[in-house]
């Protein structure tokens, strides 16, 4: 009985860690994929162009019903410091192991 159970158990690693292995390519291809835009993000974020859109937000020109995160200074230094925790962890997991 406890063989039964054994192989089991170890079935069910198995299968969680397949599915999880998946689902973690699956995310890491699209995350590489993201690193361009995050550049894109990056180069706008601080840039005179920035700048100037955040400028005129401040004064009213833009229209209120515009979506404006990307004209918040956290929300954009939030994303990319996220960015940089990631690929250090993504790092220290691959160096560990």
């Amino acid at each position: 009985m406890k063989q039964l159970q054994r192989i089991t158990t170890m079935e069910n690693v198995l299968e969680e860690i397949q599915q999880t292995l998946l689902s973690l390519a699956e995310v890491l291809e699209k995350y590489s994929h993201l690193q361009g835009k995050i550049q894109i993000l990056s180069n706008y974020y601080g840039s005179n162009e920035w700048k100037q859109d955040y400028a005129d937000d401040e004064q009213g020109k833009l229209p209120t019903t515009l979506k404006r995160g990307v004209l918040s200074e956290d929300g954009i230094w939030n994303v990319l410091q996220k960015n940089k925790e990631l690929l250090h962890q993504m790092k220290e997991i691959t160096e560990n192991n």
